[in-house]
């Protein structure tokens, strides 16, 4: 099933993760440091959560999780078809994924990506914190695993 996939930048992971199970009365399908996400079924949606007390309250990014390679091909040659530059990303480590993928840039500068998951990333940081990672002195371990 293709979902929407609504990226959020929030302030304290914890807390949102709270709030958004109740919400959707879902637990997190993912929990890594500084990030948590969802696979809502009802409505279905993919809730992405990056703890960026920066930039709190406002959108990270948007995008329509697929169920296939064959099907982000589909929608990459269509929007290209139709006149639409992409930005395409194979086998990359994102959202503590490893995902192929391509973006495309709305005309209000809102990226949007689609992309399928070929396998997890970093399974032994489910459900650690930041503050996990300080504590075992390995912050740095998941540099560049974290995402878009």
């Amino acid at each position: 099933m293709s979902r929407i996939q609504l990226a959020l930048n929030v302030d304290d992971i914890d807390t949102a993760v709270d709030f958004y199970s109740t919400l959707f009365d879902t637990p997190p399908a993912k929990r890594r440091p500084g990030y948590a996400n969802f696979a809502v079924e009802n409505p279905p949606v993919k809730l992405v959560l990056f703890e960026n007390p920066e930039a709190t309250g406002t959108l990270n990014h948007v995008g329509v999780e697929r169920t296939s390679m064959d099907e982000v091909q589909a929608e990459a040659d269509r929007l290209e078809g139709a006149g639409l530059t992409l930005d395409v990303e194979g086998d990359v480590v994102c959202c503590y994924a490893r995902q192929d993928k391509h973006w495309v840039t709305g005309p209000d500068g809102q990226r949007w990506e689609n992309y399928v998951v070929l396998a997890d990333a970093h399974p032994e940081l489910e459900g650690k914190t930041n503050a996990d990672l300080a504590a075992l002195d390995c912050a740095g371990a998941t540099s560049g695993s974290g995402c878009c």
